[in-house]
């Protein structure tokens, strides 16, 4: 009962979110009448934790993952939400999958980074390729501005849920779960194997918790999805949060997955009921 009234208290306060608080805090401007959103597919029950998303060889196909407590699989959709190919991956452990990324190499990055408690030591990136699978690579990190294994409740900001590639590196985006602290930490590593100390390059407002990020094919926009909202950033010059565009208003349940599919639309999926999402610009008139 406690569990059921603590999914229905979460659900009310995504659908009443806003994006006051972003305007106010960064400067972002009003999107949600920019967009449309329309559901797209409907994934199968055993992928209904999807928890990342990227797009496969064409717009119509994309990979998704579940997380914690799943199967090391990778999974190859359609946008109804079809199965059409799996990706076992049984050398790796899926100890707390969040994201997934994906580079111009035929390479996957597997972020098994969640961290709730914020006490985590072994974060990973697995670096897939397609067409060699087994020979993965581990790519090891540590926030260097972590002092603590779990620091302070009001100073948990160290579960990176969001994971992008770009221009050859890697960019983890915090999920900031602390009431007292709403800010968006971003750090970048290698997207080699190795062992990196990490510590965050810039940071950003945003009341809601972030849980997936993407980059557009043209490389200028980036998006950020929280519960309720996409926060989407001009990084043309530059990636960071120096240039914040639109606060789209979005509540569509869980959603902890987002792809772009063209330089202006992109897809989202939700946990727990696996739906998926395509928010597509509207055309000026």
């Amino acid at each position: 009962m406690m569990q059921q009234l603590l999914w229905w208290a979460f659900t009310l306060r995504i659908a009443l979110c806003d994006c006051h608080n972003e305007r106010a805090n960064e400067g972002f401007k009003r999107g949600k009448s920019l967009y449309k959103v329309s559901q797209l597919g409907q994934l199968p029950e055993h992928i209904r934790e999807t928890s990342g998303l990227v797009l496969g060889k064409t717009s119509d196909t994309f990979w998704t993952h579940n997380d914690s407590g799943n199967p090391p699989e990778l999974y190859e959709v359609t946008q109804k939400g079809e199965v059409i190919s799996t990706l076992k991956l049984p050398h790796l452990k899926n100890t707390d999958w969040e994201d997934l990324a994906k580079d111009n190499q035929g390479n996957f990055y597997i972020a098994d980074v969640g961290n709730n408690q914020n006490k985590r030591r072994d974060l990973q990136i697995y670096k897939v390729n397609q067409q060699a699978p087994q020979s993965s690579q581990t790519i090891r990190l540590k926030y260097a501005d972590q002092k603590a294994y779990p620091p302070a409740p009001n100073e948990r900001n160290f579960d990176c849920e969001a994971l992008t590639w770009h221009q050859g590196m890697l960019y983890l985006f915090s999920k900031n779960r602390s009431e007292s602290n709403r800010f968006v930490k971003l750090y970048t590593l290698p997207d080699k194997e190795g062992s990196y100390e990490v510590a965050p390059i810039d940071s950003v407002y945003s009341k809601a918790m972030v849980t997936a990020a993407d980059i557009s094919p043209d490389g200028n926009t980036l998006a950020l999805l929280t519960y309720g909202k996409v926060l989407l950033f001009d990084i043309s010059q530059g990636l960071n949060f120096q240039k914040p565009l639109l606060c789209i208003k979005i509540a569509k349940g869980q959603a902890e997955a987002l792809a772009f599919v063209t330089a202006t639309d992109f897809v989202i999926t939700n946990e727990g009921k696996g739906k998926m999402y395509l928010v597509k610009k509207k055309k000026k008139n």
